[in-house]
């Protein structure tokens, strides 16, 4: 059946109250703080005064966040300490913060920031030595990308949860909070107490090279409840929550880490479809708001990126919206932020528009040196540095940083990765599978009249500490289920004599399964799906990431939707496929006619169950 597609319509803001709840495991530190009250206008002057004492060369140190390679703040590889002597001019971790004076820094994988939990405490406990011995004592706020689907910076054993638009489809605020409380407790006792999560970008584009899946959905206002119950889950375990990518980033074909995305809504489309998730993150005592590298003209004529636009950050943020919380740049390396502006300027102008902390410079001698220079020569004063000083030092005041900075091998082993932990999310992993096709009954499979199963697919690079391609892991799932299942990678592209490989190996086999990922309609997935059809051998695909690959595709019998291809996902659709659970899923954007989008094929809400 075809939907017509719905019209925009203003929907209101969602509000919440923020709650915090006592922080578990080795984090001994309230959740972020709410401000007003008499403490907080006692900490407020004890911080005043704190900024008064520190040198212009903190000051400006504290409005950097930075990547550092290795292992260890003292004694990382012999490789980790070329890569940071060539980007940042310092050996370790210790060097950085000793020689600019940063206030936080950003773990990456790749930076090799995190190996295992007791490698990540000792890094963080580290860095906070160093911070601690300097002129002025400062913690630094240690954060990451910890979205969890498909965008995880910290892998297993930690638990890894679904994403955004995975809980999307479950719809549960309960699911959500609770997801984001149990990310945020394993963060906490790993040192990591910013989160640049969660995505509050609506995604009303399925062309979206950037956000897709890490968006909850097409929805402003169900995205704006589950944004406010992840805000609540995070910060109630002592995380600073980070709402992304102010003004939103949910409506555009571009990549800001390549390109300078333009975004055509009108002001009463932004109130309408952009803004409800961020007034749903202030309501509910968001930490930090971060930055997009987009431009809106209709929110400034200027057509500067909204990092760089006193208009939309200081104009609309601050003014309208009320939200006097850290400011965060998107990474200042990305190309989005760079196309108009020198990476000279580009930090100076992020901070006149209202922006705190300043991510992931390319130069960072160059960027600190910059606002140094506007400093000193009076482009920005020194009271308008101390506002976002004073920010940030009252963020980290709120985690209980200053009175309690390090964490313990102990607190890790309590809290992190735990089969309680691990067990949950497998129960919120069944609530996310979405079935969108089930033609004649094929699922639940039968292991009598479809044991012998082919697992074949595309094997897209797996996010951080997953265990193994989609694929593999598919089949190990279902075999432990009962089944005979058997792994073939045909790969995201998969070649004519792949494809014939895949066919060849379907003969005799009770069931094929595939799983797809971004596929066109036109494209050699949509061409594999097509042939091994053909054979008659009944074919289930599963969409490992966009849920749009339906559209594209013909001739199978059942479509799942998984919304990323992390290990817990993949296994909850191989309950569902065994019987084993019951999909709950449900669209959270629609699926939209390949050759007419103007068609809805699968409206929002969709999804049947057996």
């Amino acid at each position: 059946m075809h939907h017509r597609a719905t019209s925009r319509r203003t929907v209101l803001a969602a509000t919440a109250t923020a709650a915090a709840a006592a922080a578990t495991g080795a984090v001994q530190t309230p959740a972020v703080a709410a401000t007003g009250d008499g403490t907080d206008q006692n900490r407020r002057r004890r911080l005043a005064r704190t900024v008064g004492r520190m040198s212009l060369e903190e000051k400006v140190g504290q409005l950097f966040v930075m990547r550092v390679y290795g292992h260890s703040a003292t004694d990382p590889d012999q490789a980790d300490i070329d890569a940071n002597l060539r980007e940042i001019g310092v050996r370790t971790a210790a060097e950085l913060v000793a020689t600019y004076h940063v206030g936080g820094i950003i773990y990456f994988a790749w930076a090799h920031n995190t190996r295992d939990p007791h490698q990540i405490a000792d890094l963080s406990n580290g860095i906070q030595r160093a911070g601690l011995a300097g002129r002025t004592p400062l913690p630094l706020l240690i954060a990451t990308d910890q979205e969890h689907g498909i965008v995880a910076r910290v892998g297993e054993p930690a638990t890894l949860l679904p994403g955004a638009m995975a809980l999307g489809a479950a719809g549960s605020r309960d699911h959500a909070r609770h997801a984001a409380h149990l990310a945020g407790t394993e963060l906490a006792a790993l040192g990591i107490r910013q989160n640049y999560a969660p995505v509050a970008d609506v995604n009303v584009n399925p062309a979206n090279p950037v956000i897709g899946v890490r968006s909850f959905g097409a929805d402003p206002r169900a995205v704006a409840r589950l944004v406010a119950a992840q805000v609540k889950g995070y910060q109630g375990a002592g995380v600073a929550a980070t709402a992304k990518h102010f003004p939103g980033h949910g409506d555009t074909t571009d990549d800001s880490h390549t390109k300078l995305p333009y975004i055509h809504h009108t002001r009463e489309q932004w109130r309408a479809l952009d803004a409800p998730p961020f007034r749903a993150a202030i309501a509910a005592g968001i930490g930090s708001v971060m930055t997009a590298h987009i431009v809106v003209p209709s929110l400034d004529p200027a057509e500067d990126p909204a990092t760089l636009s006193r208009p939309i950050l200081t104009g609309i943020l601050r003014e309208r919206l009320g939200y006097d919380g850290v400011v965060v740049t998107d990474s200042l390396g990305m190309e989005g932020v760079r196309t108009k502006y020198g990476d000279d300027r580009v930090p100076v102008l992020a901070l006149k528009a209202g922006c705190d902390q300043l991510l992931n410079p390319p130069d960072l001698d160059l960027a600190w040196n910059a606002v140094l220079d506007a400093v000193r020569g009076g482009e920005i004063s020194e009271k308008r540095l101390d506002e976002s000083v004073l920010r940030i030092l009252r963020l980290k005041a709120g985690l209980g940083l200053f009175r309690h900075p390090y964490v313990t091998h102990e607190g890790v082993d309590r809290v992190v990765g735990t089969q309680a932990h691990l067990d949950a999310a497998d129960r919120i992993a069944e609530a996310t599978t979405t079935l969108l096709l089930n033609s004649g009954g094929l699922l639940p499979l039968s292991r009598r009249t479809h044991r012998d199963v082919l697992v074949v697919g595309a094997d897209p690079a797996s996010p951080s500490g997953t265990t193994g391609p989609p694929t593999t892991t598919l089949a190990t799932a279902l075999t432990e289920l009962g089944f005979v299942a058997t792994a073939l990678s045909t790969g995201t592209a998969p070649t004519a004599a792949r494809i014939e490989q895949a066919v060849a190996a379907a003969a005799g086999k009770d069931a094929v399964v595939v799983g797809t990922y971004n596929v066109t309609a036109t494209g050699p997935q949509s061409t594999l799906v097509a042939r091994l059809a053909a054979t008659g051998v009944p074919v289930v695909t599963v969409a490992i990431r966009n849920p749009y690959d339906i559209a594209h595709l013909g001739g199978q019998r059942a479509t799942l939707a998984t919304y990323a291809w992390t290990d817990v996902e993949l296994r909850a659709a191989a309950r569902v496929i065994a019987g084993r659970a019951r999909p709950k899923g449900r669209l959270p954007v629609p699926v939209q006619r390949a050759d007419d989008p103007a068609q809805v094929l699968y409206p929002i809400g969709y999804g049947l169950s057996y």
